[in-house]
């Protein structure tokens, strides 16, 4: 079925010529149009222009008036914990009594006590309530999402957050990337002996995961307390020789060296960043690994910001995800996060918005399916309420400024 949206006030962040990503001064660029068209077709982008050009509306096509209105790409979340069990507003509670992630965490909370749920959850209660939360984030702008496993800490229970992930795959309208994160922790059983942990995950969980093809990365928690450098080379090495390319939570909690060994196996992306520095940026330049910050685990956490403005006057792309997670940030809503971009790290509205669309898209690992309007792309595009112009959408920080929600060519809000 086509479909031709009319009337645009101005179509945002579109691209005639493709490119995996922005960077640097780039990066303050966002190509433009007013008074224009969408035409899209069996779910994809067929054409756009100005209104003048507009094709003959053919009988048959669904015609979406847009008058007054912005129309811009969906956001594309690039890293998420989707999948979980429970919630965690009593550490909340502790966090504001001045108790550290690290105090928590001793104490039997943080990740552990998700994984204790996630081990008793069945796989329907996991999919009921991950389904629920990807409705939810489609409803507030989001067409694309990074799922990553890593509350189980087990075989059994990694490759069950797992199905439940590629379920959501193949029922929901979001495009979908999944993620092993076997090594987000050590498990209880495994108590003081992570580096035999670290040999099951790499001996029994990647080749069962890697076999029924439940994941598209692996990712590792390289930081204080969590997995060191030598473990995570060995992780991140042992998935790539089973198809699985790295990402890796660096940097959150210590100057980890998280980044430098994600660069060395070309990671796809470096995600957190708070104690990133001027040697992890050096580290990054001309290297394929997009560094990606979670402004809102750095809200909810009141961590230290990544250097996000200092990596764009360096000249390194930047994108933005929510970390939806039960612990340390529960929230997927990438309307605030892009927002939380300009109001911490002082990105420009243009910076913020090429962050959560190409940007996020890449990754993510799906810059050539979704993250701007160009043709062959996923028709992911919303429409916004009448508003003044792109500033206001990073501004209006807690405005719902979406009118309407479209996936793949279908409307879902």
């Amino acid at each position: 079925m086509k479909t031709i949206v009319i009337d645009i006030k101005e179509l945002v962040q579109v691209e005639r010529e493709p490119v995996k990503w922005v960077a640097g001064k780039d990066m303050g660029r966002v190509e433009r149009l007013q008074d224009a068209f969408l035409e899209v077709e069996d779910g994809r982008i067929a054409s756009f222009g100005r209104m003048s050009e507009r094709p003959a509306v053919e009988e048959g096509t669904r015609v979406v008036e847009a008058k007054g209105r912005l129309v811009l790409p969906t956001f594309c979340d690039p890293h998420t914990h989707l999948v979980y069990a429970g919630s965690r507003e009593i550490e909340y509670a502790d966090k504001i009594r001045g108790l550290s992630y690290e105090e928590i965490a001793r104490r039997g909370g943080g990740i552990l006590s998700t994984v204790e749920r996630v081990r008793e959850a069945t796989e329907e209660e996991l999919f009921e309530s991950a389904a629920e939360r990807a409705r939810e984030i489609a409803g507030q702008g989001t067409g694309a999402v990074e799922i990553k496993s890593g509350y189980g800490l087990n075989l059994e229970t990694e490759l069950k957050m797992l199905r439940v992930a590629r379920r959501l795959k193949e029922t929901s309208p979001l495009t979908i990337r999944t993620t092993f994160l076997g090594a987000h922790a050590t498990p209880p059983e495994f108590k003081g002996r992570r580096g035999e942990y670290a040999d099951a995950v790499i001996n029994e969980m990647i080749p069962v995961v890697a076999a029924e093809e439940l994941a598209d990365y692996i990712d590792v928690f390289c930081d204080n307390g969590f997995f060191t450098v030598e473990e995570t080379d060995r992780l991140l090495n042992a998935g790539m020789k089973h198809g699985l390319r790295a990402k890796v939570h660096a940097n959150e909690l210590g100057r980890s060296g998280g980044v430098q060994v994600g660069v060395k196996y070309n990671a796809l992306s470096v995600d957190h960043l708070e104690r990133a520095g001027q040697e992890e940026i050096e580290a990054l330049l001309g290297s394929e690994t997009m560094p990606t910050v979670l402004p809102g685990a750095t809200l909810f956490l009141d961590l230290p910001r990544a250097p996000a403005r200092a990596m764009i006057d360096a000249g390194l792309p930047v994108a933005l995800a929510s970390d939806y997670n039960p612990g340390s940030a529960p929230s997927g809503n990438m309307r605030l996060v892009m927002s939380l971009g300009c109001i911490l790290y002082k990105m420009l509205p243009e910076e913020a918005l090429n962050a959560a669309t190409i940007n996020a898209a890449r990754a993510m690992g799906a810059e050539e399916e979704v993250g701007s309007i160009a043709r062959g792309k996923r028709a992911n595009f919303l429409i916004t309420k009448p508003v003044p112009g792109l500033e206001y959408l990073p501004y209006a920080f807690g405005s719902d400024w979406i009118e309407r929600v479209y996936i793949g060519g279908e409307r879902v809000r």
